[in-house]
């Protein structure tokens, strides 16, 4: 597996993290991104529906977080096995797109994140990713997130991405309203 991550310059910037891997392009989607059963084995977040159709509307709720975030998003494209986008609260657009690389596939997510928080977004994001790779591979896991992240590594992520953005790594995640 490999793993890339890009910074713009805009107060809300966009991470792009990359990975690839052996597994065909046809095991990766439509279930590890789409389906909440299989979501709930990587993802920062549970679902409470499919985002497998374009207009679905499907709540995400943070995990780990101290006080849990309930977004409603609806899926704004889902181009199986292609494709898939949607929005996770205001202005967190995230956006996944799958190639097929030799005999296995890139997937490579889009996801603005306020700049203030980057490094964050990308070291969780970072973690997500070897989860799913584990997941992909036939040796779960189970989702690594919040509190279990700083056991993996996320504190050295968080500093390692902040220095590749430019920013100060912040030392604690923002506090999350209800809503």
């Amino acid at each position: 597996m490999s793993f890339a991550a890009y910074g713009g310059d805009t107060a809300c910037q966009e991470v792009k993290e990359m990975i690839e891997n052996e597994h065909p392009l046809f095991s990766v989607l439509p279930h590890p991104l789409i389906d909440p059963a299989q979501l709930r084995e990587w993802a920062p977040f549970e679902a409470d529906g499919s985002l497998g159709t374009v207009g679905a509307t499907v709540k995400l709720t943070t995990v780990g977080a101290p006080t849990p975030k309930v977004s409603e998003t609806t899926v704004a494209r889902a181009d199986a096995p292609k494709v898939l986008e949607y929005n996770w609260g205001a202005g967190n657009d995230i956006r996944w797109e799958l190639e097929a690389v030799g005999g296995g596939t890139r997937l490579t997510l889009w996801h603005n994140i306020d700049r203030r928080f980057i490094s964050m977004g990308a070291a969780g994001w970072h973690i997500c990713f070897d989860v799913l790779d584990q997941l992909l591979s036939g040796t779960p896991v189970g989702r690594i997130v919040g509190g279990e992240a700083m056991k993996f590594g996320w504190p050295r992520l968080n500093s390692e991405y902040a220095q590749q953005f430019g920013i100060e790594a912040p030392s604690r995640p923002p506090k999350v309203a209800q809503s």
